[in-house]
């Protein structure tokens, strides 16, 4: 369609019977993003609440759909961390400037590269990227992470340079893949943190937690530890002793992880209808 035709049945928003508000709004929807500039610019030309409130819900629903359908696309293309953790923050804002967020991510990970290379032992690199990104890059925990969903989303992270425990360790070990770094996540009850992940070990000794190196936690300030440390943890927490806490787990899983935090945090606010949303992202994981 062009310009003309677009504007036209935009117009037909403030036609007040229902129906014929839903076959507009399915029209518009279906052009996908590419109309979403003519749906805000009538949106700033109007005082009609009515017409404002349809055409932002048009908005978001054709935003919404656009990052499921990438969605569905990263979780059969490689699953990129960063990409994925890229795509919830942006379910949430939709307005982010992407091409700054991964220039941010370039220069961090430009930083870390700089300074490895392929003789240093696992724990030299560690001790390099935690330096990179904790004395050179500051970043640091929220001490207030337990009371805001904000400190989970990446673009919050970059912009703060504080997060959550999952935020974080999302961006350590997403910088980490993409230099080759075997860096993963570890689904740690109330703190999610990260491993080493030698392939080597896992075939000689199947009792190395599937190649577990050792473990990292970039909520304070990537310290390294041991299995023995998780096993005290367990033990003071009172929790199920559970394999799935010492072994990494996929991109996929800890995006998954990702998602269910929100979706707790936004339960536990009483916010029924953005925890449904991040719902319906959880089940395109799932299945």
């Amino acid at each position: 369609m062009d310009k003309r035709e677009i504007q036209s049945i935009i117009k037909l928003l403030d036609d007040p019977d229902q129906s014929v508000f839903m076959a507009i709004r399915n029209k518009l929807t279906q052009m996908g993003t590419g109309v979403i500039p003519f749906l805000e610019t009538a949106w700033e030309n109007s005082l009609d609440e009515l017409f404002q409130s349809r055409i932002e819900s048009i908005i978001q629903e054709i935003h919404h759909s656009n990052i499921k359908s990438n969605l569905k696309k990263w979780e059969s293309s490689g699953n990129d961390l960063l990409q994925g953790a890229l795509l919830i923050a942006q379910f949430q804002y939709p307005e982010i400037n992407q091409e700054e967020i991964l220039k941010t991510i370039e220069l961090l990970k430009k930083d870390v590269w700089l300074e490895i290379n392929e003789n240093l032992t696992a724990l030299e690199k560690i001790k390099i990227v935690n330096h990179i990104f904790f004395d050179v890059h500051n970043y640091s925990r929220s001490n207030t992470f337990q009371n805001s969903p904000q400190s989970n989303y990446i673009n919050q992270l970059l912009e703060s340079k504080k997060g959550s425990p999952i935020a974080l360790s999302i961006l350590y070990a997403g910088i980490c893949q993409q230099l080759n770094i075997p860096i993963f996540g570890v689904a740690l009850p109330k703190n999610f943190i990260l491993c080493y992940k030698d392939p080597l070990l896992q075939a000689f000794d199947e009792d190395m937690n599937e190649g577990v190196l050792f473990y990292i936690n970039p909520f304070n300030k990537g310290v390294v530890f041991g299995k023995k440390e998780i096993e005290a943890f367990i033990k003071q927490q009172k929790l199920e002793n559970k394999k799935a806490y010492f072994q990494p787990c996929s991109n996929k899983e800890t995006i998954i992880h990702l998602l269910n935090q929100l979706i707790e945090f936004y339960d536990s606010m009483g916010d029924k209808t953005k925890s449904d949303d991040f719902r319906s992202l959880l089940k395109i994981l799932y299945f």
